[in-house]
């Protein structure tokens, strides 16, 4: 695993323009996408027994799933942040519960909830491509920067 401080600077230079370019859907795509790379990557270290290593991938897919609860905008739909809020919970709460028990079919489960979530991002992402007349960004990339007018969405990173 690899942090930010220990990625050459080159990659951290791409990973920084990404991030600067991306329209508001695609920040949440790479934050679910990093979620579900450090909830695997903490459940292949639990199944090792490597608990340092089970902690590290754990804590930063628990911190994404917290930013992903923490930055729902509900003025734009209640109901649906409201729900969106209760899957997150749902999400951090299991995390925990799972680190904690060292219990791998709570984290699977976790996994899975976040692979069906990014699935369904990206359809979302397509059918607003669709909507401003462009092409969506294939389900296993990261979104293309654009330079088209950014819209407020009610799930949003």
């Amino acid at each position: 695993m690899s942090t930010p401080a220990q990625m050459s600077p080159n990659a951290n230079a791409y990973l920084r323009t990404r991030v600067l370019t991306a329209t508001p859907e695609e920040l949440r795509l790479m934050l679910l996408d990093g979620a579900i790379k450090f909830c695997r990557q903490g459940r292949e270290a639990m199944e090792k027994k490597n608990w340092e290593g089970a902690h590290t991938g754990i804590s930063q897919c628990r911190d994404i799933i917290f930013e992903l609860l923490t930055t729902i905008r509900e003025e734009i739909d209640p109901d649906l942040a409201s729900k969106t809020k209760a899957l997150y919970s749902f999400m951090y709460r299991t995390l925990v519960e799972g680190k904690f028990e060292k219990d791998l079919t709570k984290i699977d489960s976790v996994i899975s909830l976040l692979e069906f979530e990014r699935e369904t991002w990206v359809m979302l992402m397509a059918k607003l491509a669709e909507e401003r007349g462009r092409t969506a960004p294939a389900a296993g990339a990261p979104g293309a920067p654009t330079n088209e007018k950014r819209v407020p969405l009610s799930l949003q990173a």
